[in-house]
């Protein structure tokens, strides 16, 4: 039967889920009110890497993770800039690097290709994208499907890092990815500095995305679960371009940055 589960963010979702804040040096992750969180982190060169993240996965395998289809995710998000340096965002992943491109993580898993359905928001530094006909950087709803992969298989491939920087390989790599991976995005023309209401309806079939109660986008790209809840902000950039080198690092943030993100709830289908 479909039943409406509430989350008090502040609580339920960290204690029923097993939520954390995961957080380096300096970042803050606070309560406002009962049902608002205050994700910040500081200013710093580049070279750092900043996050600050809420999750609910980082201490399980990827067949634990908390979420598989019918679901809905409901939110209320702000930022405290236009544009800021790095990523930040709110949804569903399968967390496929676990090392965080080598600058930070949680428990350490073998690499997979990406399952996710979220907002995301990026800044001009990163390319997202293997195909060239969507949006691969700024403000978006997206989703990566991806089939399971032998993991040692994507940890050796790993190792092939430094021919991937080479653009002839990058050229290569993006249409034989293609093969494995499908992805799709749509990009927002909204001001993420005032409050938005956030939807994320993810069936099997579809993935639906609403902003103040207007749909924004529909995809019938919707990834394989299950799936971790994620709200975070970091200063990390990754690029995989058409006709360029693969590029990643972190950027610097000349003042500190921050979301905050109230009135969570979900719906999902529950056993009797």
């Amino acid at each position: 039967m479909a039943a409406m589960n509430k989350i008090n963010i502040g609580s339920d979702w960290l204690r029923e889920y097993g939520a954390t804040p995961n957080l380096t040096s300096g970042a803050k992750a606070y309560q406002v009110t009962d049902q608002c969180w205050h994700l910040e982190i500081p200013s710093g060169p580049e070279g750092r890497y900043r996050l600050s993240q809420l999750d609910d996965y980082s201490r399980l395998s990827r067949i634990a993770f908390p979420w598989s289809p019918p679901v809905l995710i409901s939110l209320r998000a702000r930022a405290s800039h236009e544009n800021i340096p790095g990523t930040w965002g709110l949804g569903l992943w399968n967390d496929p690097f676990s090392l965080s491109l080598g600058f930070g993580g949680g428990t350490r898993r073998f690499p997979v290709l990406p399952n996710a359905a979220w907002f995301f928001f990026a800044s001009e530094h990163n390319y997202l994208s293997l195909r060239d006909d969507i949006p691969a950087t700024g403000n978006l709803a997206a989703t990566f499907q991806s089939k399971p992969v032998f993991a040692p298989l994507l940890a050796l491939g790993a190792l092939g890092l430094p021919l991937i920087a080479l653009s002839p390989f990058v050229r290569q790599l993006r249409h034989l990815g293609r093969h494995f991976l499908k992805q799709d995005a749509a990009k927002l023309a909204i001001e993420v500095t005032e409050w938005h209401h956030y939807e994320i309806e993810w069936n099997s079939e579809r993935v639906i995305f609403r902003v103040d109660n207007q749909l924004v986008f529909q995809t019938a790209t919707s990834p394989f679960g299950p799936l971790g809840m994620v709200i975070w902000i970091d200063n990390q950039y990754a690029a995989l371009p058409p006709n360029r080198k693969l590029a990643y690092g972190t950027l610097a943030n000349t003042e500190p940055t921050w979301i905050e993100i109230d009135h969570l709830t979900t719906t999902r289908e529950l056993s009797k």
